[in-house]
């Protein structure tokens, strides 16, 4: 039986040692001018398709036949589309369902990848190897052929886009996860805290959860950008949800058909908010992981 000072020296201190450089790898991402920038540009935008909507209070679906294609003026900001709706009123509520499925979706697939890798590494021998042949094989098909088969079978809202996606983007998070367990649980501390009688998952949560919460942070970011830029390019091919529910990517497909008639204020808008919510989440998270990835932490 190990002795009481043993395990108060062992157990509790070595996670706290591996955690109590998080205000420092915090400090270091705000210096970062990447990381600023990103803060911003998506502070921005949160603001301005949430918040903007209750400032700028016009219709987005009713068309006006009287008002078709013009250009900004002071009384429609962006001018109007080929049904007279006000694009600047579409941008922003566009944004909502951008952002909110882009979030969900990526939250959702962490969870899930987080709980299959600490499960998959913590099993380890044959579960291990049948989790990662799982994962394997649902990497090996195609996402769009999973999408169009979604698309032909369900009508398409935000909840099956939100579901679809985060489906599809947890495998790459599973395998991160795993391999940092594989490395984490032959520390001091879990082989103490296993000694001492706990439980695998006591220990995968309790032990290796904390430790492996920086590289899913990180990862989490690009995640955020991955499934955005799903949700973009699904509306842009026509998988995404029907008009008249504006998304940017909706507008920006709908906006190539007067691609030469010089009506830039259709074309430009979406396709420079997509690039700035891509951008922002990006610089994030490359600010991100510089500041917790001791591989690449400036001394």
């Amino acid at each position: 039986m190990i002795p009481e000072t043993v395990t108060e020296s062992v157990t509790p201190n070595a996670p706290m040692q591996e955690t109590g450089s998080r205000s420092r790898e915090w400090q270091a991402f705000w210096k970062n001018p990447l990381a600023i920038a990103g803060v911003i540009g998506l502070t921005f935008l949160v603001l301005f398709s949430f918040v903007g909507p209750l400032i700028y209070r016009v219709s987005t679906t009713n068309p006006n036949l009287l008002a078709t294609l013009q250009a900004p003026t002071a009384h429609h900001l962006l001018g109007t589309d080929s049904l007279g709706r006000d694009v600047l009123a579409r941008m922003m509520v566009g944004g909502q369902l951008s952002l909110e499925v882009g979030f969900a979706a990526a939250f959702m697939a962490t969870f899930i990848g987080v709980v299959y890798g600490l499960i998959s590494g913590m099993s380890g021998k044959w579960v291990d190897v049948i989790l990662m042949r799982i994962v394997d094989i649902f990497i090996a098909i195609p996402g769009l052929f999973l999408l169009l088969f979604v698309d032909s079978v369900f009508r398409a809202n935000a909840a099956v886009l939100l579901v679809v996606i985060g489906s599809l983007g947890w495998f790459g998070v599973a395998r991160l996860v795993r391999s940092e367990v594989l490395t984490l649980k032959q520390r001091d501390y879990v082989e103490a805290a296993r000694a001492l009688g706990a439980s695998n998952w006591r220990i995968m949560f309790r032990q290796l959860l904390p430790n492996v919460m920086g590289v899913v942070v990180v990862n989490s970011t690009f995640q955020v950008a991955d499934a955005i830029l799903t949700v973009a390019a699904l509306s842009f091919l026509g998988l995404g949800l029907p008009p008249p529910t504006p998304n940017w990517g909706e507008m920006l497909s709908s906006s190539m058909s007067y691609m030469f008639q010089n009506a830039w204020w259709l074309i430009y808008p979406p396709g420079v908010a997509i690039l700035i919510v891509e951008l922002s989440v990006n610089f994030i998270g490359d600010a991100m992981r510089q500041a917790f990835d001791p591989r690449l932490r400036k001394a």
